[in-house]
């Protein structure tokens, strides 16, 4: 018994085949790091397992799309096919005087909350921080019969 032992270990190599350890190489190469901190990233498939990435709600999109206008980092023709009826009038008349528009800090959305008055309709509020200053604007989405949402309405608080 010993022999058919001793047999099949000298038939495997003694020694395993070299890994990379060159980090130029793509087999080597370090993790990435992410940009942003943990805390401010979204939700992956990764820390989900199974689950599909989360699809933006409406109400967040337009938020951050007005905000990009109304601040002036944007022109306002870039809504152009995401608004309907005067929307798009009351808005070009807003970003005339570009009320979000900072000096300091870029503004972000700091909150945003909704009210569905009927099926296929949000009326929006959202807060405009920027700096130690909070800011409001408000806005109305309707969907369409293509099943898109549209801005129908917006507004800004005093500046």
């Amino acid at each position: 018994m010993n022999k058919v032992m001793s047999r099949t270990a000298q038939s495997r190599p003694r020694h395993r085949p070299p890994t990379r350890r060159d980090s130029r190489r793509p087999g080597g190469a370090p993790p990435r790091t992410p940009s942003r901190p943990a805390a401010a990233r979204p939700e992956t498939a990764r820390t989900l397992p199974g689950a599909a990435l989360r699809q933006p709600r409406p109400t967040d999109l337009f938020a951050e799309r007005l905000l990009a206008v109304l601040s002036g980092q944007r022109p306002v023709h870039w809504m152009l096919r995401h608004t309907a009826g005067r929307a798009y009038d009351d808005l070009a008349r807003l970003a005339e005087r570009s009320p979000l528009r900072t000096l300091g800090p870029r503004p972000f959305v700091h909150d945003i909350g909704y009210f569905v008055p009927s099926e296929g309709t949000l009326e929006v509020f959202a807060r405009i921080a920027a700096g130690d200053r909070l800011r409001a604007m408000a806005f109305r989405l309707e969907r369409g019969k293509d099943l898109r949402w549209r801005c129908t309405a917006v507004e800004t608080g005093p500046s």
